[in-house]
C-alpha cells in the first residue's frame, strides 16, 4: 500500500479526476462521463472516447491527454481559430493571432460578459441593486502609477539561464532547493541513498517516521499538488518554515549553510539528484531544453513588465511600462468617474483590454502569453459589507461559466491559504479548469477582496494623503471603499470554451466538432445549396442575406454536402440550412443540428424565426 498514492487518489475521485495508473478505474469513468454527456470525459492524463450508434456501445478507445491537446491545437489553426504571430517569419514566443472564427470567439466572450456583468447586472445579496459603469484606460500610463500599485519594483519572476543552450526559464520550476542540518553539511554520508528515492516514498517516510529524517529538500515543480501535500505533510510539525516563493527558499537555504544550522524541521528528501560530497545550498536539475546537468545560472530577479519610452529622447525621464493589468486604470479613474456620474457606493467600474507580461517562458498554447486581454471589474463597497459583496461575486462568476455550458465537475474554486494571499487581501479565489494539457486545475479567473490597498496607494502617491479618496455616504460617513476585483482572461477562457467544446464522436464519418453554447459559437448558422445549379443557389442566397442581418452566416456552395457539414461542424456552427430538390416544389429547406446531426424540415420565410427560438439569443 502507498499511502500517498491512496490520497492522491481519493482526492482526485472526488473532483472527477483518476489516476493515469488505474485504467480499468479511468475507463469506467470515461463511459459514464460519454453516456451522460455525448462526449469526451477527460480524466488525468487520459482522455475516453466512447462512441455509440443506434444498436449498442462501443468500447472506448483511450488517448493521453497530450494527443487530445494536439488534436485541438491542430483543429484550431486547420479552421482558422488562432494562429502564430508572424509565423510566416518563424513566429515570437508568448503572443498569437486571433483568425476569423477565434476573432468571433472572443467578440462573443466579451460581449456575453459586458451584458452579463455590466449591461443587466443581477441583483445583489439580499435583492439590492447595484449600479455598473465602464471604462477604457490607456495601455501606456505614467509610471508613478506603477510606483503606487509596487509593480515596478515587485512585479517580478526569479530567472536562470543555461550556459550551454542559452535557454531560459523560470527559477521555481527548475530548481531544487536544499535544506541539511550541521551534521550533514560537516560530514555528507556516502552511503545514505535517500536522494533517489521516489517522491511518494518520501512522503511515506514522512508520515511514517517524521523524527529519524535529517534532510529536507523542497521540490519546486509546476505542479500545486506537490506543494499542497508537502505543506500537509509539515503541517504537525513544530517551526516548520515553508517557502512561499524560489527566492525566499534559496535564501533560507543559503542561510542555513552559513549558520550551520538546521533552520527548517525536516520534511522531505529530494529526488532526481545526488547530492555532491561538498554541500551547495542549491542544487539545479537537468536543463529541461538541452538535459545537461550542472549548466544553469544563478536565479535573479527579472521584471515581468514590458519597458518602453514615450517622447523623442530614449532617457530615463522618457520610460514607461506597457500596463501589465488593467486595475491600475480604473483606481486612477476612481475619482473621475465618481465626479462625472451619479454613482453611488456599491458600484462597479468594469473594463475590457489589453494586458501584457513578458513571461520567462510562455506555455501551454495561449494560457500562458505575453500578451493578453483581460475583463476586469473594481467593485467599490462598505468596508462592512465587503466580505458579503466578496461572496456574492465569487458565486456569481461560478454560475456564469457553468451557465456557458462549462461544466461544474472541470470547475474548482480554490480558496487561497493566508500564505497565498497579497498582503494587501482580506480573501481570495481562483476559479479553476481542468484543461487536457495538465493533471491539475488551472487559473481561469481570480475574485480578491483588495480591501482599501489601492485607492490609499494612489491617493499617498499622488495627492500625499491616503484618505484623498474617500467618500461620504447618505450617513455622513467618511471611509476609503473597500474593493472587490474579480479579473478573468478573454483568451483562457476562450481556450477553455474551445477545450470544453472539443468532442470526438467516432460513429460520424468526420468525428471531430466542437459543441459550443449558442452565445459563443462564432458562426450561428450555414447555408447550403445541394448542389450549385438547378435553381437551388437562387433560393439559397436570399435565405443566406436574410439570416445574415441577424447572425453571424456563412453561405457555402463547394464540395460534397457532407464535407461542408463536417467544416461547420469543427467550426461549431449550431445549424445548417440546405436548399434541395424538394425546396423548389413546397418552399421548405432542412435544418441540420451540429450535436446530434438531426434533421427536419421547415419552411423557407421561418429560418430566422427558428434561430430566435433555438438559440434564445
Amino acid at each position: 500500500m502507498n499511502p500517498y498514492r491512496d490520497r492522491q487518489e481519493a482526492a482526485r475521485s472526488r473532483r472527477g479526476c483518476l489516476s493515469a495508473n488505474d485504467a480499468p478505474w479511468a475507463q469506467r469513468m470515461g463511459a459514464m462521463i460519454a453516456s451522460q454527456e455525448g462526449r469526451c470525459g477527460t480524466v488525468l492524463g487520459m482522455t475516453c472516447t466512447v462512441a455509440w450508434n443506434a444498436t449498442k456501445q462501443r468500447e472506448p478507445r483511450m488517448s493521453t491527454a497530450t494527443e487530445v491537446m494536439e488534436k485541438i491545437v491542430a483543429l484550431c489553426r486547420r479552421r482558422g481559430f488562432i494562429f502564430g504571430s508572424s509565423e510566416i517569419y518563424g513566429g515570437i514566443g508568448g503572443f498569437w493571432d486571433y483568425g476569423p472564427l477565434g476573432c468571433e470567439l472572443k467578440r462573443n466572450i466579451k460581449e456575453a460578459w459586458w451584458k452579463d456583468m455590466v449591461q443587466t447586472p443581477p441583483t445583489g445579496p439580499g435583492g439590492r441593486e447595484f449600479q455598473m459603469v465602464g471604462v477604457d484606460c490607456s495601455i501606456i500610463m505614467n509610471p508613478k502609477v506603477w510606483e503606487a500599485s509596487g509593480h515596478a519594483t515587485g512585479f517580478a519572476d526569479p530567472m536562470v539561464d543555461c550556459k550551454k543552450c542559452k535557454a531560459r526559464f523560470r527559477a521555481d520550476q527548475v530548481w531544487v532547493v536544499t535544506w541539511a542540518n550541521a551534521e550533514s553539511i560537516a560530514k555528507p554520508s556516502a552511503e545514505r541513498d535517500d536522494t533517489n528515492r521516489p517522491l511518494a516514498e518520501a512522503f511515506r517516510a514522512v508520515e511514517e517516521d517524521r523524527e529519524s529524517i535529517q534532510d529536507i529538500r523542497l521540490v519546486r515543480e509546476p505542479f500545486s499538488t506537490i506543494e499542497y501535500e508537502m505543506r500537509k505533510a509539515a503541517a504537525p510539525l513544530e517551526k516548520t518554515v515553508i517557502a512561499s516563493s524560489s527566492a525566499e527558499a534559496i535564501e533560507l537555504a543559503q542561510l542555513s549553510a552559513r549558520e550551520q544550522k538546521l533552520l527548517v524541521k525536516p520534511m522531505v528528501f529530494a529526488v532526481n539528484s545526488r547530492v555532491d560530497p561538498e554541500f551547495s545550498p542549491f542544487l539545479p536539475i537537468k536543463c529541461p531544453a538541452c538535459k545537461e546537468e550542472n549548466c544553469l545560472t544563478e536565479p535573479r530577479s527579472f521584471n515581468l513588465m514590458f519597458q518602453t519610452h514615450v517622447g523623442a529622447l530614449e532617457d530615463a525621464a522618457s520610460l514607461a511600462y506597457l500596463r501589465p493589468e488593467t486595475a491600475q486604470g480604473i483606481f486612477a479613474n476612481f475619482k473621475n468617474v465618481m465626479d462625472s456620474t451619479r454613482v453611488k457606493i456599491p458600484f462597479g467600474i468594469a473594463q475590457m483590454g489589453k494586458a501584457f507580461r513578458n513571461e520567462i517562458n510562455p506555455r501551454n498554447y495561449t494560457f500562458r502569453s505575453r500578451e493578453f486581454e483581460q475583463m476586469e471589474i473594481e467593485f467599490f463597497c462598505h468596508p462592512n459589507e465587503s466580505m458579503q459583496w466578496y461572496e456574492f461575486w465569487r458565486d456569481l462568476r461560478i454560475r456564469w461559466y457553468e451557465s456557458l455550458n462549462i461544466r461544474s465537475e472541470r470547475l474548482r474554486p480554490r480558496q487561497q491559504d493566508e500564505k497565498e494571499l497579497a498582503h494587501y487581501s482580506r480573501a481570495c479565489t481562483d476559479i479553476e479548469y481542468l484543461f487536457p494539457f495538465s493533471d491539475e486545475p488551472q487559473e481561469l479567473e481570480g475574485v480578491a477582496h483588495r480591501g482599501s490597498f489601492d485607492l490609499n496607494q494612489h491617493g499617498k502617491f499622488s495627492r500625499n494623503d491616503e484618505n484623498a479618496f474617500a467618500v461620504i455616504d447618505d450617513s455622513k460617513e467618511k471611509y476609503v471603499p473597500h474593493v472587490i476585483e474579480p479579473s478573468a482572461g478573454v483568451d483562457r477562457f476562450a481556450l477553455a470554451t474551445i477545450c470544453e467544446a472539443y468532442t470526438y464522436d467516432e460513429s460520424r464519418a468526420s468525428p471531430e466538432f466542437l459543441k459550443f453554447h449558442p452565445r459563443l459559437a462564432p458562426i450561428k448558422a450555414a447555408v447550403f445549396p445541394l448542389v450549385a445549379k438547378d435553381g437551388m443557389p437562387e433560393i439559397a442566397e436570399p435565405i443566406y442575406r436574410e439570416i445574415r442581418k441577424h447572425y453571424t452566416c456563412q453561405y457555402d456552395a463547394k464540395q460534397s454536402i457532407g464535407k461542408r457539414y463536417a467544416r461547420m461542424d469543427e467550426a461549431g456552427t449550431p445549424f445548417c440550412f440546405t436548399i434541395d430538390g424538394q425546396s423548389k416544389e413546397d418552399g421548405t429547406v432542412t435544418v441540420r443540428n451540429r450535436d446530434d446531426a438531426s434533421q427536419i424540415r421547415i419552411d423557407k420565410s421561418r429560418c430566422v424565426e427558428y434561430l430566435r427560438d433555438q438559440l434564445k439569443i
